[in-house]
């Protein structure tokens, strides 16, 4: 049986008012005979955003409007790096330490935030029409530095810090989930320029959200549909078993979980980590879990970079796509004022992609993927699974 990873949580509050918390894994800090730096010497103005939720009428969509990030920072010189440890005291970074192991912190730029007054007279609808809703983006973004090294990325992180990270998911998913309001929480990271990241150090971020977006909802009706027509069945359980049956798209197999090509995967490459039984979230990981799962990461993360010949960091999304909750208040949701139980459709999941259709060369959503969301694609599921098994067989 494995052992629980040891690590020690710090927190602190940054100068704005924005929480911090240090995720170490160092004996020195597990046992308390080392301490975090907790002063953030930089003057800064109280954080405050005015983001906000409209809903679209012909999609039934809800999308965020947050002006505020226009003059977010954009691709910065190592020397204005905000996500690195703070050595030169008169150049204060966002963490306040010359060293750390891992990091979050609630985004400096967040796209939904609660630090946010919203007055009693907040208009409930645009102009007054009740065709398009409004409502304050009030849940929280939040930054996950993997590692002190700027030049380093995830995929080099050792198994002891990569489970470190593992383990900030789940405190964090565990902790916004009881935020009022929130109904979904998705770690992920982007990597590379192409991508559309504007900062380069080796970094995920965790949304939270008020409402579910698009990919949750389908997935939440999906599971709600197909439990009604089959007794009560598991879409997630079911996929997971054609997919095993047939064998043709799996990657490799873990006592606990899968990696396989999706049978109808969308991007260029891509490829999916599913539990074997009905996880819903990072919380609900057993530490035998997290290990396998943290291998299996890594694994997966070292061969994506390997898929394209002459490509030695291939741009990706990594999308952990966790279990909605079921009401508008994740505290709530988990048990109700008699204690009922209520049920959470879907299961966590990894969504590993990249836009690169060949080396050097991106897929563009054009017309078609854009601006009707019909999506055609330039291989097969099949051929991105032969490839990434490939790259397992070089190993």
């Amino acid at each position: 049986m494995s052992a629980e990873h040891a690590f020690r949580v710090t927190r602190t509050t940054l100068a704005d008012g924005r929480e911090l918390l240090y995720f170490d894994d160092e004996a020195g800090y597990v046992s308390g005979q080392r301490t975090r730096e907790l002063n953030d010497s930089r003057d800064l103005p109280e954080a405050h955003t005015e983001s906000e939720l409209r809903r679209d009428p012909l999609t039934g969509e809800w999308n965020c409007y947050a002006a505020h990030r226009m003059n977010r920072t954009f691709m910065p010189p190592k020397n204005a790096n905000p996500l690195a440890p703070t050595t030169d005291p008169a150049a204060p970074t966002e963490i306040p330490a010359d060293d750390y192991d891992v990091v979050v912190f609630e985004n400096r730029f967040p796209s939904l935030s609660m630090h946010m007054e919203v007055p009693e007279d907040f208009a409930t609808e645009v102009d007054g029409q009740d065709l398009f809703p409004r409502r304050p983006a009030l849940a929280r973004c939040e930054v996950v530095c993997f590692t002190p090294d700027a030049d380093s990325s995830f995929k080099e992180l050792s198994y002891s810090r990569a489970r470190t990270v593992v383990e900030a998911w789940a405190h964090r998913t565990e902790a916004l989930s009881r935020l009022e309001g929130v109904r979904v929480v998705f770690p992920f990271e982007n990597r590379g320029e192409e991508i559309g990241v504007t900062l380069q150090h080796p970094h995920g971020q965790i949304y939270s959200y008020p409402y579910l977006p698009t990919r949750a909802a389908l997935i939440d009706k999906q599971c709600r549909e197909y439990a009604a027509a089959h007794d009560g069945a598991d879409l997630f359980q079911a996929v997971l078993e054609a997919e095993l049956n047939s064998g043709r798209r799996i990657i490799a197999e873990g006592e606990h979980f899968v990696a396989f090509v999706p049978a109808a995967a969308k991007w260029p490459v891509e490829a999916m980590l599913m539990p074997r039984r009905d996880v819903k979230d990072f919380s609900q990981l057993t530490d035998e879990e997290k290990e396998e799962l943290t291998h299996m990461y890594l694994d997966l993360l070292r061969r994506l970079d390997q898929f394209f010949e002459g490509v030695d960091s291939v741009p990706y999304i990594a999308a952990w796509n966790q279990a909605p909750w079921n009401t508008t208040q994740g505290q709530a949701a988990s048990a109700d004022a008699q204690g009922e139980y209520t049920t959470r459709y879907g299961r966590l999941h990894l969504e590993l992609f990249s836009m690169m259709r060949s080396a050097g060369r991106m897929k563009f959503l054009a017309g078609s993927e854009s601006g009707i969301s019909a999506w055609i694609s330039d291989t097969t599921p099949e051929r991105i699974a032969d490839r990434f098994r490939e790259i397992g067989a070089q190993q």
